[in-house]
């Protein structure tokens, strides 16, 4: 960095003299209590950045928010190895303060800690502040899908060199496919071409974009995370070519825009070393936002679960958690309203993001209850996308608990029904390999998603059904065939209430309704 950014620099000294004392204070990653304290700090778009490493550039601290959204405003308080993050939205950095809550977040190796900000927006003078507006320029040139214009002469954006990137897979503990880079990358833009290959006894892969810039905002967001849990570190550089060629679809090599390749003998590595492949070391790697886990997959036997696959794109986004094996598959829920919530409640929220299997309600504590998923991967899943909402008027926290199952009451002793088995149930999502649920995990939100809706339902009578749940329905819509529809509702909260009260409502006729979360708007 050349120099300090003094811009705010005022009022980021009142700000930071509020946070004296314990690091871990009011941080999103602290641990026992600390993170109690977070509900005094209520959340903003503004984030507070503490325990950078010296000398961090702007680069590196925006690259801790692009994953979740666009990132609008940054002061660095060099001097005091701190920085003032401000997104687009304030549900991005709620999904950005939950996510790093059970992912420690990374600069250079070292652990830094992040939590909002009392201020509500970033005021900065653009005129001392040019050498980071020019960096978020960029970054949201390539965000938006254009080329960066700033000067290039102060960063590390400089326009993509080519739509094929070079993909490294250190510490590969557990076999990375074709299928398993397509469907992370192609998040950030169409994927034309692929070719897996051995080079030095490392794994490595060509990937084609479309478009030079969605590769670029795959290198800016992926490098250095992982795919699986501490292992299969990815190391992203552009290659020196700018179009792959592919003579067979395979298990090795794959060209999506022509399906009629041949898949020939399957052994296609001595073809590759044809291609050109660029040679000698890539660029020295500092970790980038150091992304410990963001992208880990559950594995067993050395095969990914669809689930797992199927959140690896929202994963690549930085919208969910990953941690794979050795995470408990039980979380507990708190700051619930214990006049309202009931097992078969959280069964139907925490169900979207996973198959729930117990749920108890404490018996001396009714404010809290533990639900118990299949893994630890839907468990991460499921907090990544609930901690933090209101539920029933309440803010509900969502944690992982130390608990690795969640036993049930010998039989004529739990007479208030506060814990109750779904092992059994006929309504786990995710069941049922192959399912299209696998890709319809969403956020909550004020859309919902109606399926199975019987033919004599119409608008009128939908939109009476949800409004007397307690909701006030802003806008519906029909698909085409009239089995499907989106709904949509006041708020975020109500929403939430509503698909808890009508998930797998029985319209007759053996026609039961499926609600979810939509990432539509009407």
């Amino acid at each position: 960095m050349d120099g300090d950014v003094a811009v705010g620099v005022k009022r980021g000294s009142e700000e930071l003299s509020m946070y004296g004392g314990s690091p871990n204070s009011m941080t999103a990653n602290g641990t026992d209590v600390k993170k109690q304290r977070l509900d005094e700090s209520p959340p903003s778009k503004v984030l507070h950045i503490r325990k950078l490493p010296n000398e961090v550039s702007e680069t590196e601290v925006i690259a801790l928010g692009v994953p979740f959204g666009k990132v609008t405003n940054i002061l660095m308080l060099k001097g005091k190895n701190q920085a003032f993050l401000e997104l687009s939205t304030t549900e991005a950095a709620i999904t950005m303060v939950n996510y790093y809550t059970a992912v420690t977040p990374q600069v250079r190796n070292s652990p830094v800690f992040i939590q909002y900000s009392n201020h509500k927006e970033l005021k900065t003078d653009s005129a001392l502040n040019q050498r980071a507006q020019a960096v978020l320029q960029a970054v949201s040139a390539v965000q938006d899908g254009n080329s960066p214009s700033s000067d290039h002469g102060v960063l590390d954006l400089a326009p993509p060199p080519s739509p094929v990137l070079r993909i490294i897979i250190d510490n590969m503990f557990y076999p990375v496919t074709l299928d398993v880079l397509q469907q992370i990358f192609s998040k950030f833009g169409t994927v034309m071409k692929i070719i897996t290959f051995t080079k030095n006894n490392q794994f490595q892969a060509l990937l084609q974009f479309s478009d030079p810039v969605n590769a670029q905002q795959a290198k800016l967001s992926l490098d250095g995370q992982n795919i699986y849990n501490a292992c299969c570190t990815l190391r992203i550089d552009f290659s020196k070519l700018v179009n792959l060629n592919v003579k067979y679809n395979n298990d090795k090599s794959r060209d999506y825009t022509r399906p009629d390749l041949p898949t020939g003998d399957g052994d296609s590595n001595k073809d590759h070393s044809l291609l050109g492949t660029p040679s000698g070391a890539l660029a020295s790697y500092s970790g980038g936002a150091g992304y410990s886990s963001s992208l880990s997959l559950s594995q067993s036997a050395g095969a990914i679960s669809p689930l797992s696959a199927a959140a690896a794109a929202a994963a690549a986004a930085g919208r969910v958690a990953l941690s794979g094996s050795g995470v408990s598959g039980v979380l507990l829920a708190s700051n619930l309203n214990e006049e309202m919530v009931t097992p078969q409640s959280l069964f139907t929220l925490f169900g979207v993001y996973g198959d729930v299997q117990r749920v108890k309600i404490l018996y001396n504590k009714k404010d809290s209850a533990l639900i118990q998923l299949s893994d630890g991967n839907q468990a991460q899943l499921a907090m990544s996308h609930l901690n933090g909402q209101k539920v029933f008027g309440k803010v509900m926290r969502v944690t992982l608990s130390k608990h690795q199952t969640v036993a049930l009451p010998r039989e004529g002793l739990d007479d208030q029904l506060l814990t109750k088995d779904f092992s059994g149930s006929p309504l786990h999502r995710f069941k049922k390999p192959g399912s299209k649920n696998f890709q319809n995990i969403f956020p909550p939100s004020a859309t919902l998603h109606l399926s199975n809706i019987r033919d004599s339902m119409g608008e009128d009578d939908l939109r009476v059904l949800f409004s007397n749940s307690g909701g006030s329905v802003k806008a519906f819509k029909f698909f085409q065939d009239r089995k499907m529809a989106l709904i949509q509702m006041s708020s975020v909260e109500e929403a939430i209430q509503t698909l808890m009260d009508l998930h797998n409502y029985d319209m007759g006729g053996n026609h039961h309704l499926k609600v979810s979360f939509s990432k539509s708007t009407i």
